[in-house]
């Protein structure tokens, strides 16, 4: 449903036409001739205006996954191996979803609202750190719950209360069921926070949406950082318009994206957990977790014609200063692959 759309498009060509009504050739001066094609101004490049469009009753599925390879390098400070070589621990953990979203309520050129519904969630784990147990992960409790999402056509999300509460209700899941002392499993609330939070942010960032984007254009926001430790992360993103691909599906945007750590991660960006505990594992034995470096790039291919996401894929490489407590002078260093891809599941 491509309503908006027209309705912006109709705005920006009467914004480009002016006082005096159509745009027109040229009036030619009595005795002026007619510029030859080089002599001719040369032709600006027409701006795409990228908007999310809904149609009521029709569900788009998309399959979502998180993966990342954790390395942890302790040098010399936990052990040497009998060739005398530095110790490298080295772990990966996966989150494949499937979520379908069903427009209950649309207004092209105003609020609509979005019903996501968590069809399945898979979480698998290869040698965790610190060798705790794989036991079921909180996130996987999120198969069969809904939430509602209500959004403008620009893709901006105005209400996250219903999806702030469901992160915080399986929030309360990754604990163990301990009364005397507070111990958080290892789970994978940030990597669905990272998927669901962030919908469309490469659309609902672009500064001036009435003014469309040319080729070439760039734009900023920021994306969250999921871990396997609890930290409260940010990156910094920069998206560029770098071109548009013809398709049997319409037009596809080809938006790419790059990646740099952030100073700080939002305020209201919703933590899974409160109150005091520990996190078992090895990450919950050490302590003062810094970035040092994080860099990557992404692409998306968003459908301009049909208004929505086709797919994107999102790489980057994280590395992470820790220690341990009691001041036994070690400071592993600690490297992450992180992927994020999401994908649209054919009807």
């Amino acid at each position: 449903m491509k309503t908006v759309t027209t309705i912006i498009t109709a705005l920006l060509l009467s914004t480009l036409a002016g006082c005096n009504g159509a745009v027109g050739e040229k009036e030619l001066a009595i005795g002026e001739k007619e510029p030859t094609i080089r002599e001719k101004e040369p032709v600006v490049e027409e701006k795409k205006l990228l908007t999310v469009d809904f149609q009521k009753d029709r569900t788009l599925r998309y399959r979502f996954v998180s993966s990342r390879d954790i390395e942890s390098d302790w040098g010399q400070t936990k052990r040497v191996s009998k060739r005398g070589k530095d110790t490298v621990d080295k772990s990966s953990e996966t989150m494949e979803m499937v979520v379908a979203y069903t427009p209950i309520e649309v207004d092209p050129c105003g609020l609509t609202a979005i019903k996501a519904t968590c069809k399945s969630v898979k979480i698998s784990r290869r040698k965790p750190p610190g060798g705790q147990a794989a036991g079921k992960d909180a996130i996987e409790s999120l198969a069969g719950k809904s939430f509602t999402l209500t959004v403008i056509p620009t893709g901006k999300i105005e209400d996250y209360s219903q999806l702030e509460k469901l992160i915080k209700e399986i929030g309360k899941k990754a604990f163990r069921p301990d009364i005397k002392r507070r111990i958080k499993e290892p789970d994978m609330i940030g990597d669905f926070f990272a998927t669901q939070w962030f919908l469309w942010d490469s659309i609902s960032s672009i500064e001036n949406p009435v003014d469309g984007v040319s080729i070439g254009q760039s734009w900023k926001s920021k994306l969250s950082v999921p871990t396997p430790m609890v930290m409260k992360e940010a990156r910094d993103v920069t998206y560029t318009l770098d071109e548009i691909r013809q398709s049997e599906k319409g037009r596809l945007a080809v938006i790419r994206s790059s990646y740099s750590p952030a100073e700080s991660a939002p305020r209201s960006w919703p933590m899974p957990y409160s109150g005091r505990f520990q996190m078992s594992g090895m990450f919950g034995f050490l302590r003062g977790y810094k970035v040092l470096r994080l860099e990557g790039q992404g692409e998306e291919l968003f459908n301009i014609d049909a208004g929505r996401t086709e797919q994107y894929n999102q790489q980057y490489q994280m590395q992470i200063k820790a220690s341990l407590p009691f001041t036994l002078g070690a400071n592993p260093l600690i490297t992450i692959k992180q992927n994020l891809t999401m994908e649209l599941l054919e009807d």
